[in-house]
């Protein structure tokens, strides 16, 4: 016949062996190695102090005890007098003050022990969370563009990223673990010289609220760890439903409601689930603490009947009584605490098991340097691609070559392979099928971060950081972020510096407005500062993609009359779907459900009558 669990105490998890459990405690390990990286001295002098503390509780019940004992002596006496300068000159105070007075040291000492480790906690909890943050984002740096596309991924990267925030009460916890552990040695050797069996009696106290505690911190985990994408979303609708960028739609369009409405569903699921858990867990919590309770006071009877049939001592009965009172506490303590730190251990597998994902696109052994400056051209050799975790083909059969120094055009509708091709060639992903070369040197063979270096790429959809001008320029060319003549230089060629000195603080002018003091820019003049990245980065290979989208037409031909001085002596690719924008290229490819469907230059194109032809005349119909 099988067991049922009681109603409302969750089930285990099917997915959660035993095994997984000690697996998931290593964790633990992992996490001290990662607060000694933070601070070696701040850990050592944190333990160090919660030594200190462990002996404490133990010292001032047996210094109370000794106390209690001398009252109980002194008050067997019968002075003439209570004055106390007779009982000073007896001779009779000589060993109570002192004992006053230790106890007095040690309750100050302690208070003192107990505000340096708060103090070491604190300083030590945010270096900690700083690291982790640290190591977080240059774990992210490395990781494939295929991860940061992938659901799954964000998921995970989204539960890793609320566990580099939310574990640093782990470390104070497992500390103050360990000073317990001490404590409890102490107390039990005291308890033990007058009445072992009661130590015997304190398992029955805590076993059932530890197995308790224990189920329950697991459902909570699983709860938490499946809602994951819910949570995503309630984020996303807080973000557009109170965002400056999503501002003028949601009034025009009248979305308040419909997001808080949405808001609320999902919001409200969640909270019925956690509500349900946190009553079973205060209703069952309640009734296995009565059971420690009632044990505690059958120590406690036994105890007073020891005292009154004169086998121990007043302060005996103060000792004891105290001891097993804080022994109780201690194990309960200690053991709900293990069973929490065990439940926390499966929130820090968030945190390691992202560490652990891996990079599919890395470095050779032995890397050969990116071509300076391009000689040959670029061969695009029967590449097929398909995106993780679709049959599709993105692009497959493709074949061109983008000659050293040709500015090329890739001109189709969305979805043709475009953008596709533009991420094969900066190594954001590698071919399935096929190769590309640089001068005869195959992208694999190079070092990820060279090909990088040399590649100047603005895509149509461009991050606006909320940054000075001149950072925002800056980042185009990290090592010479504070070069402010090649900024400005770059900000000049772009058309930018006008935008940027009609700002009240010019390039020093932080830009949006999420900060203080900062100012928004259009549409067509944050382009601008875009393109001046380009110009900045001075790559021997430069890739725009719908570089002049948010323009008009005015400055569409002032960028690109510059553009030609950007690319003069460079390679060159550009993606555009205005024809006056891509006829000024060398050479045109029209793309197609990811191959090539003609090319040549815009009036050898014209001329054929085909899909570009087609195009144009629709392009130039419309504009008339």
């Amino acid at each position: 016949m099988s067991a049922h669990p009681a109603p409302g105490v969750p089930k285990e998890s099917p997915g959660l062996t035993f095994r997984q459990r000690l697996a998931n405690l290593r964790n633990l390990g992992r996490l001290m190695a990662q607060i000694w990286r933070t601070s070696r001295w701040l850990t050592i002098a944190s333990v160090g102090l919660r030594l200190a503390r462990a002996v404490q509780p133990v010292l001032t019940l047996y210094v109370s005890k000794l106390i209690i004992d001398e009252v109980v002596r002194l008050a067997s006496y019968r002075a003439s007098t209570p004055d106390i300068s007779e009982w000073w000159a007896s001779g009779r105070l000589s060993v109570i003050l002192p004992l006053l007075c230790l106890e007095f040291a040690l309750v100050l000492v302690l208070d003192l022990l107990t505000r340096a480790t708060t103090l070491a906690d604190s300083i030590l909890g945010e270096l900690h969370s700083n690291t982790v943050s640290v190591e977080l984002m240059e774990h992210a740096a490395r990781l494939d563009l295929r991860h940061f596309e992938s659901p799954e991924y964000q998921d995970r990267l989204e539960r890793a990223r609320r566990q580099a925030a939310g574990r640093n009460a782990l470390l104070p916890q497992m500390l103050g673990q360990a000073q317990d552990i001490i404590t409890v040695v102490t107390l039990a050797v005291g308890l033990f010289v007058y009445a072992p069996w009661l130590i015997l009696l304190l398992g029955l106290s805590f076993v059932p609220a530890v197995w308790g505690e224990a189920r329950f911190n697991t459902a909570s985990y699983y709860l938490s760890r499946g809602r994951t994408p819910e949570r995503r979303q309630l984020e996303y609708i807080r973000f557009i439903g109170a965002g400056a960028e999503t501002a003028k739609e949601m009034k025009l369009f009248g979305l308040g409601q419909y997001l808080v409405q949405r808001f609320k569903s999902l919001a409200q699921t969640i909270f019925a689930e956690n509500r349900k858990l946190s009553i079973d867990r205060a209703i069952w919590g309640s009734l296995l603490a009565a059971i420690s309770t009632l044990t505690y006071y059958g120590a406690y009877a036994y105890i007073v009947w020891q005292t009154i049939a004169g086998r121990f001592s007043i302060g005996d009965l103060a000792f004891l009584a105290g001891a097993f009172l804080r022994l109780n506490g201690l194990f309960q303590k200690i053991l709900l605490g293990f069973t929490q730190i065990a439940g926390q251990s499966l929130y820090l597998d968030d945190l390691f098991s992202f560490f652990e994902i891996e990079p599919t696109i890395v470095p050779p052994g032995n890397p050969k340097p990116f071509p300076q400056p391009i000689r040959d051209g670029i061969i695009f050799d029967n590449v097929g691609f398909r995106y993780p975790d679709t049959d599709i083909w993105a692009v497959r059969g493709l074949s061109f070559t983008l000659v050293a120094g040709e500015t090329l055009a890739l001109v189709g509708e969305n979805g043709a392979g475009k953008t596709t091709i533009v991420k094969l060639l900066t190594r954001l992903y590698d071919p399935d099928e096929g190769r590309i070369t640089i001068d005869g040197i195959n992208l694999r063979e190079m070092d990820i971060d060279d090909i990088h270096s040399h590649v100047g790429v603005i895509f149509q959809d461009f991050i606006r950081y909320s940054f000075t001008a001149a950072d925002n320029i800056g980042v185009g060319r990290v090592k010479e972020s504070t070069d402010a003549g090649r900024i400005e230089r770059a900000a000049e060629r772009s058309l930018a510096d006008a935008v940027i000195r009609r700002l009240p603080l010019k390039y020093d002018q932080p830009l949006g407005r999420l900060f203080n003091k900062g100012r928004d820019l259009s549409g067509g003049e944050w382009q601008k500062v875009a393109i001046a990245r380009a110009y900045m980065r001075d790559a021997e290979l430069v890739i725009l993609d719908e570089p002049t989208a948010a323009l008009d037409a005015k400055s569409e031909a002032e960028v690109f009359a510059r553009f030609k001085s950007l690319a003069a002596d460079k390679t060159a690719v550009l993606i555009s779907h205005r024809f006056s924008t891509v006829r000024m290229a060398d050479r045109i490819l029209v793309l197609e459900n990811g191959g090539i469907l003609e090319g040549g230059t815009h009036e050898e194109l014209l001329a054929k009558g085909g899909r570009y032809s087609e195009l144009f005349e629709l392009q130039a119909a419309g504009y008339r």
